[in-house]
């Protein structure tokens, strides 16, 4: 069993994986480690799946990375303050993992839906060394992070996943596009998809992630 900083729900790479794959995976605001826990199954078996809690409690079974507010004109501001907690407990958290299972980092991918995937994307931006592949599902930028970002050569190798839906009501699509433009000036390869779909995961959406993932863990990337 692993010890980790964070709560989470664990399942294993398949027996004998020759060099298995860490996948790490954070829920939106007032969800739990039991939501994409709950993808686990679909993941390849080469992954060793890990889905993460979020350690701001809101309610019963109800967690947040961050908690935020609408200013008028529809400004959001978020607490900076949990925001650096929860990025660096899941730095402390990818480490941890890292060391006990002796996956190493350019075998390492974080992914996460709307809350969780902004902070997922956070993590590719301030921590790239500890990860190879990043999944941002219906997430965003935070501007607040972007002082924090690492030298343009330490992306060298990264691969970004960015998705969304067209019809999503909570995440503006204009925040993919913001993700990928972002990421114009770095040397990090992205792949962006848009659904027809609201704010939520559907099935084809999930399909074309899987099939990123499998194409990550075929062709072996140096860092």
């Amino acid at each position: 069993m692993l010890d980790l900083p964070l709560t989470f729900l664990q399942r294993p790479a398949a027996p004998a994986t020759p060099k298995p794959w860490l996948l790490v995976l954070m829920h939106g605001v007032g969800s739990n480690e039991q939501d994409l826990f709950a993808l686990a199954g679909q993941f390849p078996e080469r992954y060793y799946v890990l889905s993460l809690r979020a350690p701001h409690r809101m309610g019963p079974g109800s967690f947040a990375w961050y908690d935020f507010s609408l200013e008028p004109g529809g400004t959001r501001r978020i607490d900076e303050a949990q925001e650096a907690q929860s990025r660096a407990l899941i730095a402390q958290t990818l480490e941890a993992a890292a060391h006990q299972t002796g996956i190493p980092p350019e075998r390492v991918v974080v992914g996460g839906f709307s809350q969780g995937g902004t902070m997922a994307l956070s993590m590719l931006l301030t921590r790239p060394e500890l990860l190879l592949g990043c999944i941002v599902w219906h997430g965003r930028l935070l501007t607040e992070v972007l002082p924090l970002q690492a030298a343009a050569d330490a992306f060298h190798g990264r691969k970004l996943w960015v998705s969304h839906g067209v019809h999503d009501d909570v995440v503006p699509r204009s925040s993919a596009q913001a993700i990928c433009h972002h990421f114009d000036t770095l040397p990090v390869s992205v792949t962006s998809r848009e659904f027809s779909s609201a704010h939520e995961i559907r099935p084809s959406e999930l399909a074309q992630t899987l099939a990123w993932l499998e194409g990550l863990s075929t062709t072996p990337t140096a860092f």
